[in-house]
């Protein structure tokens, strides 16, 4: 008994250093978690985001909300990240983390945990998202947004005019309730991912910092648009 409580012992101590040793944190867990939202939310042709929003967005937000990650608390708050492209040379920059709060979120559905994708389309939603501060419907109004290959020829206007949202639960799209809810920088996880105090428009705008090894799957995955 002492020599598997001895095994059991050692297994949990390399388990929980073996984390910190690759230097991982749960930021970069979120960073993975999130190209995995995306890659799901975005390869369903039939009904899926279409791909020329996608293409025509200033900047994209991912919220993976995964049940007991640590991404979701009591179905009132989310963490995820933010990605901009950048004008001159049409690359996504490195992503900034943010959180995503409100008292009627509607995050959970019967206790399911739910995935959310906004999509920016103008310059005024960006502009938003670099306050300290920004209330999706006040500060600039969001919808949900068109789904498959039929709303691929009347996106463009829909994306210039409101965030569009898209929010999956149990591997279905689904209308959740983002108006009133709030979006802030997470500086705790921006200084964990790169070691300095910096803000969104550092990271985001002035591109003052090199996106972690963490987010290469995500960047790639959005190279594509």
């Amino acid at each position: 008994m002492k020599k598997i409580f001895a095994v059991a012992t050692i297994i949990a101590i390399f388990a929980s250093t073996s984390i910190l040793c690759f230097g991982e944190t749960k930021w970069d867990r979120l960073l993975v978690e999130s190209a995995r939202v995306f890659e799901e939310m975005t390869q369903m042709p039939e009904e899926g985001i279409p791909k020329s929003l996608l293409k025509n967005s200033y900047a994209i937000a991912i919220f993976p909300s995964v049940v007991g990650g640590g991404f979701v608390i009591g179905g009132k708050w989310g963490q995820g990240i933010v990605v901009v492209k950048d004008k001159k040379t049409a690359k996504w920059g490195a992503p900034a983390v943010f959180n995503l709060g409100g008292a009627s979120l509607g995050w959970q559905i019967g206790g399911q945990a739910t995935d959310t994708i906004l999509l920016i389309g103008s310059e005024r939603g960006l502009e938003g998202l670099l306050q300290s501060k920004f209330q999706l419907g006040g500060d600039a109004s969001v919808a949900a947004g068109p789904l498959g290959r039929e709303a691929e020829a009347a996106t463009d206007l829909q994306l210039k005019g409101a965030i569009l949202s898209y929010s999956r639960s149990r591997g279905a799209f689904i209308g959740a309730k983002l108006q009133g809810s709030v979006m802030t920088s997470n500086n705790e996880a921006n200084t964990s991912l790169y070691g300095g105090d910096y803000s969104p428009n550092d990271i985001l705008i002035l591109n003052k910092v090199k996106a972690p090894g963490s987010a290469e799957r995500l960047l790639n995955d959005l190279a594509k648009y």
